[in-house]
Parts: structure tokens; C-alpha cells; sequence
């Protein structure tokens, strides 16, 4: 029998001084089972990077050929593109080619770059598409705060990142591999 997603309920409260964007989500987020605390972590950490009134979560890791965040305009045209993880370089040139604009927030410490140096250099082309890496000893920490239920303070200044998560700090700092 099939495992079921697992269901985290967030309050997620962005104070994002770069775009000037100040806004509580409440999110219901689906953990697929295969997915770890450290991916649904930065799944929602990269949601909160990107926040807007029509973002949202995909279906994503059920699916083949949608993002794990996409924001569409309102006549349905996808505006923005993010997927997770170490995609392959095929899937980077389908996604470039669906979305005005595509993020990849990619994470695992030495797999990360030995996956960016091998695809950065076909990468090149897409003006549409950044590249972002967070540090193996960021989405580590922030797996430590995954709970069923959480209250999730995000701040953004200057590109770094202060996520709150009850009484604990974690510290992110995004790394543009690619903008």
C-alpha cells in the first residue's frame, strides 16, 4: 500500500526588506514521503524567497513536468518557475522554455558542485534562469526545525536570510551560482 504525504501546517511570516514585501502565508504543505525534512525545508524557505500574492506549490514531486513552485499570471501564462534539488540539464532547458523566469535552489554540498560543473556550461544561454545554492550546514540546520506544525518568521536583508523558527535562529545565505 502507498504511503500518504504527510501534512505540515505553516504560519509564515516574510519580512523581506530587499523587494519590500511584508506578508503572513498560512500554508498547508503535502511532504511527499520520499521527501526529507531538509528538502520540505527548503521548499518552503524558497517559497518565502519568492513570496507573492499567486505563488504557489505544485504538485511537484508526483510530477514530471511541473516545478515545485510556480506563479502564474492571471491569464495563465507561468511567470515563474522553482525547482529543488540538482535537476538535469534537460529539464532546466524544458523549464526555461515554459517560464518568463526560472529558478533552480539547489543544496547538497559537494553533489551541488559536482552537478552545477557539469551542466553550468549549457546553463549559459538562458537569460531566464538563476542558479541559487544554499550551504550543506544551512538546510541541515533548518531540518532540525521541521515540525507538523510550524510558525516560521523568514527575514531578508541584503540577500541574507534569518529563518525563526520558535526560539531558534538559522542563518541562510544564498549563493548565486547563476543570475
Amino acid at each position: 500500500m502507498a504511503q500518504k504525504a504527510t501534512i505540515h501546517k505553516v504560519e509564515l511570516s516574510i519580512s523581506d526588506m530587499d523587494r519590500h514585501y511584508y506578508e503572513t502565508h498560512n500554508l498547508t504543505v503535502a511532504k511527499h514521503p520520499s521527501e526529507t525534512d531538509e528538502r520540505l525545508m527548503v521548499r518552503i524557505l524558497a517559497f518565502a524567497l519568492n513570496a507573492h500574492e499567486r505563488l504557489e506549490f505544485s504538485r511537484g514531486l508526483s510530477t514530471d513536468d511541473e516545478p515545485d513552485i510556480w506563479q502564474k499570471s492571471l491569464s495563465g501564462e507561468l511567470e515563474l518557475w522553482v525547482a529543488l534539488g540538482l535537476p538535469s540539464d534537460k529539464v532546466v532547458r524544458q523549464s526555461c522554455g515554459k517560464a518568463d523566469e526560472v529558478i533552480v535552489y539547489c543544496y547538497g554540498g559537494r553533489t551541488a558542485e559536482i552537478w552545477w560543473e557539469k551542466i553550468k556550461n549549457s546553463t549559459t544561454r538562458f537569460n531566464n534562469l538563476q542558479v541559487i545554492n544554499f550551504s550543506e550546514t544551512d538546510t541541515s540546520e533548518l531540518a532540525k526545525q521541521a515540525s507538523r506544525s510550524m510558525k516560521l518568521q523568514v527575514n531578508i536583508q541584503d540577500g541574507d536570510v534569518m529563518v525563526s523558527v520558535g526560539g531558534s535562529i538559522v542563518y541562510v545565505t544564498p549563493i548565486k551560482w547563476k543570475y
